[in-house]
């Protein structure tokens, strides 16, 4: 085996993703010490209630919540890969790119970005099971009724109900019962709140987007705005790279990949409309660019492709050192 053949198999293999959650370890404890983690950048408001308790809000416990949340999803991410082979190839990059995005921002705590994204992984388990089974109603419920529940906290969590929405429709699972089953899992979280007095609908709150500014933001959101621009062009690159390829897997691959595809482009889509969130969208848009990221490395016929994962490692960590330092 050649050098080169070693590296690539390194950057596929598992101890490049320990490296990588160790890196991202590192990178959020020196944020937490710079004193930028936390407060009220992780404070969001849903329809009826803020999310404003100390999980947010206090910057230690948003820190190691923040931490254990991406390592969860890294590993949802390596279960789905090894039940579902959406990547054709035996590859765990997926999971240390996913780890070396979520490090380019580590002024981003626990906040409900994190949490969309874990739920998101989450549901793609009951998601690619329910392939083209028409008995999917508790699982669709179950999934909407969490989206629900979400949203009365956060409007971001729109974003999921519509894409497992298309999700569902496109695994072929989606039928009237289970448009019904949805439909009731959107209704009862606001059902139980509103009925046990938790919440009254004159505290109903409607979302306020923040539409596109043709103003310059101060550094650090201008930072923040490069990084989502530079994680969505180049998930849009490789999506484009990898389509192709892609559309010659078998059917039932092609459908989970289509997913992928599918949030990507939902997710940059809710960015543009509601800007002010960049943050909260984004490590979503991590999970989804981090699969294409996987794909074109292991189509990839150049000899030397490795070093285009060293432009990731750099471009990555000089994010988090520029963020770090503004």
């Amino acid at each position: 085996m050649t050098t080169r053949d070693r590296i690539n198999e390194y950057f596929n293999g598992r101890q490049f993703v320990m490296l990588c959650a160790l890196a991202l370890v590192v990178v959020t404890w020196a944020s937490f010490s710079a004193g930028k983690i936390g407060g009220e950048q992780a404070v969001g408001h849903g329809f009826l209630f803020s999310l404003d308790a100390p999980a947010f809000t206090h910057a230690g416990l948003s820190a190691v919540l923040q931490v254990l949340c991406v390592l969860v999803i890294g590993l949802v991410l390596m279960a789905a890969g090894k039940l579902f082979s959406f990547v054709r190839s035996v590859t765990n990059l997926y999971v240390s790119s996913f780890f070396l995005l979520q490090l380019a921002n580590p002024l981003t705590g626990f906040n409900a970005g994190t949490l969309l994204c874990l739920v998101v992984a989450l549901s793609l388990l009951p998601l690619f099971f329910s392939y083209q089974d028409h008995h999917a109603q508790r699982s669709i419920f179950l999934i909407f009724a969490i989206a629900a529940t979400g949203s009365l906290f956060h409007y971001a969590f729109l974003l999921l109900m519509v894409v497992m929405l298309l999700g569902f429709a496109y695994m072929r699972s989606l039928n009237f019962k289970g448009l019904l089953a949805a439909l009731l899992g959107v209704v009862t979280p606001f059902w139980i709140v509103l009925g046990l007095g938790l919440a009254r609908p004159a505290d109903f709150c409607l979302p306020q987007l923040s539409l596109p500014q043709l103003a310059l933001p101060d550094l650090p959101a201008s930072l923040h705005l490069a990084l989502a621009v530079a994680t969505g062009v180049l998930g849009i690159v490789l999506v484009a790279h990898n389509l192709v390829r892609l559309l010659s897997y078998r059917l039932q691959t092609r459908v989970y990949n289509a997913f992928f595809v599918l949030t990507l482009l939902l997710t940059l889509l809710a960015m543009i409309i509601d800007c002010g969130d960049l943050t909260v969208f984004l490590p979503l848009l991590n999970l989804t660019v981090a699969v294409q990221i996987a794909h074109a490395y292991t189509l990839s016929s150049f000899k030397y492709r490795y070093l285009l994962i060293f432009l990731l490692i750099a471009g990555c960590l000089g994010f988090a050192v520029g963020n770090l330092l503004t």
